[in-house]
């Protein structure tokens, strides 16, 4: 990897996705006007391919390539400021797997960065076969035990860590040990011998926990609906056949542990958390980087989880009791689709296969922490509330050894088991995250032969941009080294070659045995820091109220600096705003967080970032709104106007005290300025729904309070949820929930 000097493109350059090829004796051009980017529709993605076309027809850094080569621009990525555009190449005409590149450029036309799988073919390689399409579609077949399907095999120039050689890329498709497996095979076209292969089908681990009542993106209306999100692209949930559920009303699952409509509840919640963790975190526009996303199916008959290339696919614990999708384990798969839709798609070899499984776990540790549900609280175990064989967690990622995986990297990783390979992976991010010995509840993380004494953790949402940056940055023969590399480049594009977070990104790497590289970006500190800190760091309100903090500087090491402060992660209807806005480290501010009357309930992780000369730190604060205020307004129905809930006086009491007898009574109290046509219903801790008013209508004039009690005839301990439906539409104009102790 080299950083390169200011390339704009010439004016000239016709931008159609197809660049020639540079000579070996082809030297660097010289900087181009920027006017002359500009001139290209102003528009910055263009001028991003324009610069990028430019870099690679002039054979820049690793991008030389033989005569015979050309590349062929293949997408335009913007992501945190910057553009990936990322190419594909071919010799003679033949596809060339392993000779993908990456350039990145910013949005001026100022190419940035430059990655490139493998290096310019030797003058030679054959390019006609000795050995059949049929034959190699035949030695493919033998790496399945039962093969279910076949794809006409393609001729390519294989250039994946060896020798190049001309071979046939054959898919099969079918059961492997037992699993389902998409392969491609290459067949080395001139022997007839397997020259590689890897697996499409990407295992995972679940976890069969349930998020309870939770909101979901669904589609349709009337008495049709489905379990299609209509503002993600891509995104639905299913069975076996591909096909979404339908329901006649949009109310889906019954939080049963082996209801298949709960499991899509929980996959749908945990897929979109991802999808606005990926947008509100890291700058991704959905899944695939380009707004979309891919299927869920659950009710796979085994004890696993898998992306297959094109959906994902969810099972059941081994004791059959939970479904397989909660927040962790949908995100891990999912997190395979982001780590093929980002340049250099899948690899082959057991450490490109680890680390695309600590990729998945990454994500899962993202998605969990951005989603924040006290039903489960973020950690960085993976699989911890399944058990899915009656062992506990399945990694461990601030201590792989903890589930047998190597914490440290090391010449046997090539040839580790693709999940126990992630262990370095996993291990470096948390102390990218965290840090070695963190507090704050959270699990120290040991370091490696060789490493710093300690790391400093730079918290989880920087350690994600880190490694988005990196991602960004791969090809198709990532290894440990590689990633390295390219996430040092990312934090020093990010937050500069003095920050801390360089500097953290490169201690932890050596914390978990990856060595450093000739040429990896450096991180030269420059001595000058800040620290930021939150009192208090919590504070629970109603809708319509506002908490505060005090946000506390100082100057850590170096000189005093102005820090500029902002904040994140706000719930609907929420504001932040600080006094003042920026402080000299040293100095305070004050924090008010305003919510609206329309501020759902919840606890949200704020997070507070201050951004000073030295580079930027962060701070969480929890807030929590709770209980009800007014201006609850259902949806206009075709047979009223509008019903507008304004308050719940009080939660949901019980006439009972002490231990639950049956049956115990319990009863809600709601004022009302005008409800008609409603259906008012209390689901029990046992999920168990009950009807208090199923019709009739209130007179728009009978404003005042009314009281409706419904007798429960077992044990109420636990948490009540309270809905309001229209009677006729089932519209859901009111749902919310107490936790109360009979």
């Amino acid at each position: 990897m080299r950083r390169t000097a200011l390339l704009a493109a010439a004016a000239a350059l016709a931008v159609t996705g197809v660049v020639a090829p540079a000579t070996a004796a082809a030297a660097k051009p010289p900087p181009g006007s920027e006017s002359a980017v500009r001139s290209l529709a102003d528009d910055p993605a263009q001028r991003a391919a324009a610069a990028a076309d430019q870099a690679v027809a002039s054979g820049l850094d690793d991008l030389r390539v033989s005569p015979n080569e050309t590349y062929r621009r293949t997408a335009v990525t913007p992501g945190g400021g910057m553009y990936y555009v990322t190419y594909e190449r071919s010799y003679k005409g033949l596809p060339i797997v392993g000779g993908d590149a990456v350039v990145v450029t910013d949005a001026g036309g100022r190419v940035r960065d430059t990655e490139a799988a493998s290096g310019a073919l030797p003058l030679g390689v054959p390019t006609s076969p000795t050995v059949g399409a049929e034959t190699a579609t035949a030695t493919a077949k033998t790496v399945l035990s039962r093969v279910d399907d076949t794809a006409a095999p393609r001729l390519v120039v294989l250039a994946w860590g060896h020798k190049p050689r001309l071979a046939w890329e054959a898919v099969v498709s079918g059961i492997a040990d037992g699993k389902p497996s998409i392969r491609h095979v290459f067949v080395d076209a001139t022997t007839g011998e397997i020259a590689d292969s890897y697996d499409q089908v990407k295992a995972g681990t679940g976890n069969g926990y349930y998020y309870g009542t939770v909101t979901i993106n669904t589609s349709g209306s009337g008495t049709s609906y489905s379990m299609t999100d209509s503002t993600r692209s891509g995104i639905k949930c299913g069975g076996q056949n591909g096909s979404a559920y339908t329901g006649t009303d949009d109310s889906w699952g019954n939080g049963s542990g082996t209801n298949l409509e709960t499991a899509c509840v929980d996959a749908l919640y945990g897929v979109q958390r991802e999808w606005d963790m990926l947008r509100d975190w890291l700058g991704r526009n959905g899944i695939n980087g380009s707004g979309g996303g891919f299927p869920a199916r659950v009710g796979l008959a085994d004890v696993n989880a898998y992306w297959n290339g094109s959906y994902t696919n969810f099972g059941h614990s081994q004791d059959n009791a939970r479904q397989a999708t909660p927040i962790d384990v949908v995100a891990h798969e999912f997190g395979h689709a982001i780590f093929q839709t980002t340049p250099g798609a899948a690899g082959s070899g057991n450490e490109n296969g680890g680390i695309n499984e600590g990729t998945g776990d990454i994500f899962g540790a993202l998605t969990e922490a951005y989603a924040n549900n006290p039903n489960d609280p973020p950690d960085y175990q993976v699989g911890e509330e399944v058990d899915l064989v009656g062992d506990g967690p399945i990694r461990y990622m601030y201590n792989p050894s903890l589930a047998g995986d190597p914490n440290c990297y090391s010449s046997s990783i090539p040839s580790t088991e693709v999940h126990s390979a992630a262990g370095p992976l996993n291990h470096w991010f948390y102390l990218l995250a965290e840090g070695s010995s963190p507090g704050g509840g959270k699990p120290s993380s040991p370091i490696c032969s060789g490493g710093p004494s300690s790391v400093t953790g730079i918290g989880i949402q920087k350690a994600g941009k880190i490694y988005m940056g990196a991602l960004q940055r791969k090809t198709s023969t990532w290894k440990y080294v590689n990633v390295r590399t390219a996430s040092l480049a990312a934090a020093v594009e990010l937050y500069g070659a003095s920050s801390p977070e360089c500097a953290a990104t490169k201690a932890a790497w050596s914390a978990a045995g990856v060595p450093a590289q000739s040429g990896e970006a450096s991180c030269s500190s420059s001595g000058n820091d800040f620290s930021l800190s939150l009192s208090p760091t919590a504070g629970t309100v109603t809708p319509g109220q506002s908490a505060t903090s005090t946000v506390a500087t100082s100057t850590s090491s170096g000189s005093a600096q102005t820090v500029t402060l902002s904040a994140s992660g706000l719930p609907s209807g929420a504001t932040a705003s600080f006094s003042p806005s920026s402080v000299t480290s040293g100095g305070s501010a004050t924090l008010t967080i305003a919510t609206s009357a329309s501020t759902p309930s919840g606890t949200y992780t704020v997070t507070v970032t201050g951004s000073g000369s030295s580079g930027t730190h962060t701070a969480s604060y929890t807030l929590t709104v709770s209980g009800t205020s007014g201006g609850r307004t259902f949806t206009n129905g075709t047979d009223y106007t509008i019903n507008d809930l304004t308050t719940i006086t009080s939660p949901i009491t019980s006439t009972a005290t002490g231990t639950a007898v049956s049956p115990v009574k319990l009863s809600i109290t709601i004022s009302h300025t005008c409800a008609e046509d409603l259906r008012i219903r209390l689901q029990g801790p046992n999920g168990t729904w009950y009807t208090v008013k199923s019709s009739g209508g209130l007179s728009c004039t009978s404003f005042g309070t009314r009281t409706y009690s419904v007798p429960v005839t077992q044990t109420a301990a636990g948490t009540w949820t309270l809905e309001v439906r229209d009677q006729y539409t089932y519209d859901t104009g009111y749902l919310d929930s107490w936790s109360i102790t009979v």
